[in-house]
């Protein structure tokens, strides 16, 4: 967090703005001078400190990463393509699916969408989701018009129309509770209001933002809203993949095995009203699955 320093020479004082930070093990600080007094405007240059922080640690990194990523795919042949492609849409739907307690394993998530083959005594509302996820990633990739809650509704409504028909593409009516969490979901007479500041946001801030803190605020900005009566998760992980997509860097895989972590993230942002928490933990994972790229 940025914090506001006070130094006194020859009694006099003058003010900094300082920001901690951790690299290869070691706590370093970025300072900036602001001068005898606080500024008014306090909170852009707290903001501007922040984004020239990221600029050096993280995104010049994502930046190459998108660039090694280019130069891949253009001596990749396209059946090579096309199957990586779906091998990434297999392992996205096996993790998504598992975070919110499919029963699936990977090996039978993969015979049912690669050769069709049904898994014998699993549920059919674990199957039925398995499927029409990958459907509705492909859908995803395809979709090249301006994101709006219509385009969520309608993925939503896909994915759960055969398991969740009474839930499938509506904006709830009810409250609900994050089972494990402090954090207490948005009442539903709150919800409209803050679906059209979500996405009045996602629309002035998706050419100014840089794409993976966009896909993580993305992330994080829409689950907490939890307008879904089920599948909140679900659909804010397809929307981080959209914006990492569209903007040509890889997508990403929240794995089932980093779902401690990954919650943690998102509560203490919750918590604390602080979503650099969930943003910085996003970017570390980021870097750590794309580590190839980065040569």
């Amino acid at each position: 967090m940025v914090s506001i320093k006070k130094k006194i020479i020859d009694e006099k004082a003058y003010y900094y703005i300082e920001h901690s930070y951790r690299k290869n093990g070691q706590v370093h600080k970025k300072e900036k001078y602001l001068g005898t007094k606080i500024p008014k405007n306090i909170e852009k240059l707290k903001e501007a400190l922040l984004l020239e922080l990221y600029q050096e640690l993280w995104f010049k990194k994502f930046d190459i990463i998108k660039d090694n990523l280019s130069k891949r795919k253009k001596n990749l042949p396209k059946s090579i393509e096309e199957k990586d492609l779906e091998y990434f849409a297999i392992i996205f739907t096996y993790t998504t699916n598992k975070i919110e307690g499919s029963t699936l394993t990977y090996r039978e998530t993969a015979l049912l969408l690669e050769k069709g083959i049904t898994p014998a005594n699993r549920s059919i509302e674990d199957i039925k989701e398995a499927e029409q996820h990958r459907e509705v990633f492909y859908d995803m990739l395809k979709y090249d018009k301006k994101i709006r809650m219509s385009t969520l509704l309608y993925w939503h409504k896909k994915i759960f129309q055969y398991t969740k028909k009474n839930k499938a593409g509506k904006i709830r009516d009810y409250p609900v509770r994050i089972s494990g969490s402090k954090h207490i979901p948005p009442t539903p007479i709150e919800l409209d209001l803050l679906i059209r500041e979500f996405f009045n946001w996602y629309n002035q801030n998706k050419n100014k933002v840089h794409p993976i803190q966009l896909a993580a605020l993305a992330h994080f900005k829409f689950v907490s809203i939890h307008p879904f009566g089920d599948g909140n998760g679900r659909i804010s992980r397809l929307l981080m993949n959209y914006v990492l997509n569209e903007n040509g860097y890889p997508m990403l895989i929240i794995d089932y095995t980093q779902r401690k972590s990954y919650y943690t993230a998102l509560e203490r942002s919750n918590m604390t009203n602080d979503e650099r928490i969930f943003t910085l933990w996003f970017f570390r994972r980021y870097l750590k699955e794309n580590k190839e790229f980065l040569g």
